[in-house]
């Protein structure tokens, strides 16, 4: 812990984000060859590495569920630059990309980040305990979301195709901002207390100055709130922060100590995002030679965008915290549609051609088919290994049929 809390300038968490944005800099808009896209992909890696890390220090700081946020919202908002990036740059192929790129994240997270934080809670204490409050509202929110921007322009007919009208494409914007903004407000403020993680008996830890938010467990001690010392785990609002490696209390990071972790954080996504950029041609190329569809570029991406959240989320998930785990994974899917549409629809105006939004039959199924699986596994507010499983086959199955539709 106390190396995570002082980074120095020598700290290869430090270096290789600036090395991965000077890289960045000197590779943008040109032909790499081989050896140099091999170097590319080496950084983008480490930057991804880099950003889980200084994105713990900036959560140790805040304490949950604001620590949460901070990783889901700064991979959106550049995801975002880079949609609009490719979608500028790329033609008329780029058309779909919003969409399938949009999807891709939400079929990631809400299947693969959040099976594998189950299947890693479950693997550590047999059973994975959540709160069902706060994973349920949402979920529902991704699912309301989702149904929005990416189910209904399918069934629309003011246009011809799986796109909006522009009134149909504002009203899904300011929705998506209302929503993301609301859910925000509620995770943040007064029911702060439903995304934090519980004790293996269900019981939620007690954010300082607030009642015990027990939904129902029985209180050891004649009546007296389990010490969150004793349950492993500490409350974040309370001035300390969670003893993820049971070595005890911790005290959180100086405030310079998490600017600097912020700023490296912003360093090292936009380095993950612009390399990835920077390798994108590559990844191109070797979709066309593959003969897959150019929607799997798309897929590619997400893969690459989300990494930082994947590895933030199992590591998580291994210290016996699968409610942040789970905050990332539906965190993410949220933002990613809730920051992504309104941003897309406001760069149509200055981008050509039609933007396709609505799915096709076989992502309409998934989609409905996750939807359906994720209430059944967030509803009891626990889960075994089978409910990791089920998610991942999901994911694979997205994979799979995206490849070959």
């Amino acid at each position: 812990m106390p190396a995570l809390l002082r980074p120095r300038m020598s700290d290869w968490t430090v270096v290789v984000p600036v090395l991965a944005v000077l890289l960045l800099l000197v590779t943008w808009n040109r032909e790499l060859p081989g050896p140099l896209v091999a170097v590319v992909a080496a950084f983008l890696a480490g930057a991804v590495l880099a950003a889980v890390h200084h994105a713990e220090v900036v959560a140790h700081k805040v304490g949950e569920p604001y620590g949460s946020l901070v990783l889901a919202v700064a991979v959106t908002v550049i995801e975002v630059a880079l949609i609009v990036t490719l979608m500028i740059s790329g033609g008329d192929k780029t058309q779909a990309l919003a969409r399938d790129t949009v999807f891709a994240a939400v079929m990631i997270t809400c299947n693969g980040i959040l099976g594998l934080s189950l299947l890693l809670g479950a693997l550590r204490r047999r059973v994975a305990v959540f709160n069902p409050e706060g994973t349920g509202g949402a979920l529902a929110t991704v699912a309301t979301l989702a149904t929005l921007s990416l189910v209904v322009p399918t069934f629309t007919t003011s246009k011809t195709g799986p796109e909006f009208s522009p009134a149909q494409l504002a009203f899904a914007a300011v929705a998506s901002l209302a929503l993301y903004g609301l859910f925000v407000m509620v995770q943040t403020g007064r029911h702060r207390d439903y995304f934090l993680p519980v004790t293996s008996d269900g019981s939620a830890p007690t954010p300082a100055g607030s009642a015990p938010a027990s939904r129902g467990v029985p209180e050891a001690d004649g009546g007296v709130p389990a010490s969150p010392a004793s349950a492993g785990i500490v409350p974040a609002l309370a001035g300390s922060v969670p003893d993820s490696d049971g070595d005890g209390h911790a005290d959180p990071p100086s405030r310079r100590t998490a600017v600097t972790s912020l700023v490296l954080l912003v360093v090292a996504l936009v380095a993950v995002v612009g390399d990835a950029k920077t390798v994108s041609p590559t990844i191109e190329a070797g979709v066309a030679a593959a003969n897959l569809p150019q929607a799997f570029v798309g897929v590619v991406i997400a893969l690459l965008v989300l990494l930082p959240e994947t590895l933030a989320a199992a590591r998580a998930a291994r210290r016996d915290r699968v409610q942040i785990s789970l905050n990332l994974a539906l965190g993410s899917a949220m933002a990613s549609i809730g920051l992504t549409i309104p941003a897309i629809a406001l760069a149509s105006i200055w981008l050509d051609g039609p933007l396709l939004l609505g799915l096709g039959g076989t992502q309409l199924t998934l989609l409905a088919l996750t939807v359906v699986t994720g209430v059944l596994t967030v509803v009891p507010g626990r889960a075994t290994v089978l409910q990791g499983g089920v998610h991942l086959v999901l994911l694979a199955a997205f994979v799979f049929l995206a490849a070959s539709p």
